[in-house]
């Protein structure tokens, strides 16, 4: 199996000029999750959304927990590397074009590992609520542009943690961006909307 088809995924070749955009579901998700999003706010790019390949009570997420916020560590070092062979397949398949990806909660999660252990995949980065319990080693991601979302009563990830994530890419050398706002996990307008801004600006 080439490492383009390791995971299941629905996907879309980019139009002339336009960025590769690739987007990860939350737990429970698919990769149906935001196909539409990304074709509604950039309809010329192209897109790869996988599937997660672990199930947890039915659940599709990226790799394993053993409880709320306690991650298998080893498994997500194995599903970091093999979602980093995925990325990289599709983009020597679609060379010379801008490659962005974003995610949301535990899509976001596997976003963030990838990026940190392989920095050069990515142009643009969206984390939306992610939870990065572990400290990260320093990597250059000079150039690069990250936004991060996050609710300042999100019960699954903690402010303090999301605050603390927006400090280590900026120490980093990435150009931050931020869409907080006062509730918890879920989405809110001002998050898509400066997602959009992302991808498209």
């Amino acid at each position: 199996m080439t490492d383009t088809l390791s995971y299941r995924a629905r996907t879309r070749a980019p139009d002339p000029g336009a960025p590769l955009i690739f987007a990860f579901h939350g737990t429970g998700g698919d990769e149906n999750q935001f196909f539409d999003l990304v074709r509604q706010v950039h309809p010329g790019a192209g897109i790869v959304s996988p599937r997660g390949d672990v199930l947890e009570g039915g659940a599709a997420r990226f790799f394993r927990r053993t409880g709320e916020g306690v991650y298998d560590m080893d498994d997500l070092a194995l599903r970091t590397e093999r979602m980093a062979a995925f990325i990289a397949a599709h983009k020597a398949a679609n060379p010379n074009v801008p490659v962005y990806g974003f995610g949301y909660s535990n899509g976001a999660n596997i976003l963030a590992s990838v990026v940190m252990k392989h920095p050069e995949l990515f142009d643009r980065i969206g984390l939306l609520h992610p939870l990065v319990p572990w400290e990260p080693a320093p990597v250059d991601l000079a150039e690069r542009r990250v936004l991060i979302t996050a609710g300042r009563h999100d019960p699954i990830c903690p402010w303090p943690l999301s605050d603390r994530l927006m400090h280590w890419f900026d120490a980093q050398g990435a150009e931050v961006l931020s869409e907080v706002h006062d509730g918890g996990h879920e989405i809110r307008q001002g998050e898509i909307a400066a997602l959009a801004g992302l991808l498209t600006g």
